[in-house]
């Protein structure tokens, strides 16, 4: 992750930004893998390692990172109430949108869509072959999220 983040972004002030946020969210992505969680502590380690330091390296960003977390956060509400989000998956989803809105509305886009796109598929799956299990979201988001920087 480091080495694709790295030849993405290319020397950046931003590197090292993402590089030290990228280590919650890799425990994240075991975590959930492992026990379908992501907990509270690490989701606030990545906004608080990312989202201040980009706040403070690009301010005229706040504004767009802010509404882009607030919009991914009212979608990905809708999708807990209709179960098939976790908590877990809307903070997530809501503090990578904060991340990925100071890259701009591109980056938003590509890391809301690409979770969908790579679960999906999985999804139906089990749901054809009958394996009735619950899928973890949360690598589908990091992984999107990371797709969606190297694309910006």
């Amino acid at each position: 992750m480091a080495a694709v983040l790295a030849v993405a972004i290319g020397p950046s002030p931003l590197l090292p930004v993402y590089l030290v946020a990228a280590v919650p969210g890799v425990l994240l992505a075991v975590i959930d893998l492992r026990c379908l969680r992501l907990p509270d502590r690490l989701v606030g380690a990545v906004a608080l390692l990312a989202g201040v330091p980009l706040a403070l390296l690009r301010p005229e960003r706040v504004g767009p990172a802010v509404l882009a977390a607030g919009t991914v956060l009212t979608a990905y509400a809708i999708l807990v109430l209709l179960g098939g989000l976790g908590l877990g998956d809307l903070k997530l989803a809501a503090v990578l949108a904060l991340i990925l809105g100071f890259a701009g509305w591109p980056a938003v886009v590509v890391g809301v869509l690409t979770p969908h796109l790579i679960n999906g598929p999985i999804a139906l799956f089990l749901l054809v072959s009958g394996r009735r299990k619950e899928l973890p979201f949360g690598p589908a988001l990091l992984i999107g999220a990371l797709l969606a920087l190297t694309a910006a």
